[in-house]
């Protein structure tokens, strides 16, 4: 390879390297002012209330869909799996520590990151775009506490009860299959579940939420901040935070399991 060509790559991953680090100042910078404002949101409670229904009450649908469907065929496949070895009783507990610890927080992340995440990196990026943020400047109000702290406060409230609703419609449909498809009694499941399950189980589960809450605001939120080139910029901005915070919440999911798992 010349040499010409060699030193003409080294330049571009070194401009990369410089600009991924440059990138993920800000983002570090971009965060702590959203956590350091927090103490404002008696401010902006109306900013909250409005974040949480978007993040709340109006993720229901998408989470109960997910839960339902996850729990259903968690069903199916573990049941048919534990017929074979004659140890159909222990559908319950098998399926309890899927839903609780992993599938049921992992999916309420994963349907969240697509929707509040997608709202919030559209809605910011066109602000951006059209310089409303910068009129906020202008006006004496901080954007980052008027527009991203109320977000952040409302999925850090709102995403554990949406966990806990994830959870309860994954084992209730996982019920369900067991006694009309596997003909297992609901006495049977349910022993299975309550007796066996630990705090350890639902630390796993419930502490994610609010890691995932954090992951899927702010990751969104400053791709949407920072949105330039138009319309088509907006829409980059977009799809950037979806795919990057869902690819964190992956990866979160598998290192707040396995912390808590092995020190609890």
């Amino acid at each position: 390879m010349p040499i010409t060509v060699v030193r003409s790559l080294e330049k571009e991953l070194t401009l990369k390297a410089k600009d991924f680090l440059l990138t993920m100042q800000e983002f570090f910078i971009f965060s702590m002012r959203a956590f350091f404002t927090l103490p404002k949101l008696k401010r902006y409670w109306r900013d909250f209330l409005d974040q949480a229904k978007i993040c709340g009450t109006d993720s229901i649908p998408i989470v109960l869909v997910s839960a339902i469907s996850i729990g259903s065929l968690l069903a199916i496949e573990v049941g048919n799996l534990l017929e074979e070895f004659g140890a159909k009783t222990m559908l319950g507990r098998s399926t309890s520590i899927s839903v609780i610890r992993e599938l049921g927080p992992l999916l309420m992340g994963l349907m969240l990151s697509a929707r509040f995440g997608s709202r919030n990196g559209a809605e910011l990026g066109a602000m951006k775009i059209s310089e409303q943020i910068d009129a906020l400047r202008a006006f004496g109000t901080d954007p980052i506490a008027k527009l991203i702290m109320p977000r952040l406060a409302a999925a850090l409230v709102m995403f554990i009860p949406l966990t806990a609703l994830s959870d309860f419609a994954g084992l209730q449909s996982a019920a369900f299959l067991a006694e009309n498809y596997h003909r297992l009694d609901p006495g049977i499941f349910w022993n299975s579940v309550y007796p066996r399950l630990v705090p350890k189980d639902f630390v796993v589960g419930f502490l994610k939420a609010p890691v995932f809450a954090i992951i899927i605001t702010l990751v969104s939120s400053y791709n949407g901040f920072i949105a330039k080139g138009g319309t088509a910029g907006v829409g980059r901005a977009t799809i950037k935070g979806i795919v990057v915070s869902s690819g964190l919440v992956l990866i979160a999911n598998f290192y707040v399991s396995k912390i808590v798992l092995e020190n609890m």
